[in-house]
């Protein structure tokens, strides 16, 4: 926690975001107002950013909208908030990894939850709309091999890369960064990497250690803590 984050309203919208603006900025904006009254908001306003496309993509995977998985988003975080702040969560327990997950699967459940109690009008008397909403459930539910965990292990590890990578570009002069972009993310080669940037192949290969070995200490940082 000892970079600053920046302030709410300087926070850019993420490019995968643009399309769903509105929803983005929604989700944001009323998670950072339930979040202002304490003194850490700055603390869960930087998870947000870390974790919201991870909740979000398996939200959308495991058969919500997208509004609905906004919501999930903004519930989901501000439950973990307020179990931190009651000094419920336990690192010795288990894995962040495992209980982040844990949270989020009750989020989408209760999503499910409430459509099967509140059917759409398409769907009111459809007995075959209630079974596949109560399948759904019941698979969400387990806790060992079903739906939700196969989908969380896939997007668990590219949302941890990425904001590593975020992470590191913000510490890291720009011409490291692109260097190893080029290099290592692009898969350009020493050769074109070097012509390109006007550099040599040493400065290549030391970037590419440099700020490899920073986003590495910051994945397993990720991996094995909150923030």
């Amino acid at each position: 926690m000892s970079k600053p984050v920046p302030e709410p309203e300087d926070i850019p919208v993420p490019e995968d975001a643009k399309k769903d603006k509105g929803l983005w900025e929604k989700t944001r904006k009323s998670l950072i107002e339930r979040l202002n009254n304490w003194e850490d908001q700055r603390t869960w306003n930087e998870f947000y950013q870390t974790y919201w496309r991870l909740i979000f993509s398996v939200g959308t995977k495991a058969g919500l909208t997208r509004e609905e998985a906004f919501d999930v988003v903004q519930e989901t975080i501000i439950a973990i908030a307020r179990q931190v702040q009651k000094g419920q969560y336990d690192p010795r327990a288990g894995s962040f990894k495992a209980w982040l997950l844990q949270m989020t699967r009750w989020r989408i459940l209760d999503v499910f939850r409430a459509r099967k109690r509140q059917p759409s009008l398409a769907d009111q008397g459809n007995a075959d709309s209630e079974d596949t909403s109560g399948q759904v459930i019941d698979r969400l539910s387990q806790d060992k091999d079903n739906l939700l965990e196969n989908i969380w292990d896939r997007e668990w590890r590219d949302n941890i890369t990425a904001a590593a990578l975020e992470r590191v570009k913000a510490k890291v002069s720009p011409r490291q960064f692109q260097i190893f972009d080029c290099y290592v993310m692009k898969g350009w080669g020493v050769k074109k990497t070097s012509e390109a940037l006007g550099i040599n192949a040493a400065q290549v290969y030391l970037a590419k250690h440099r700020v490899g070995a920073l986003v590495k200490k910051e994945v397993q940082a990720l991996e094995n803590t909150m923030l």
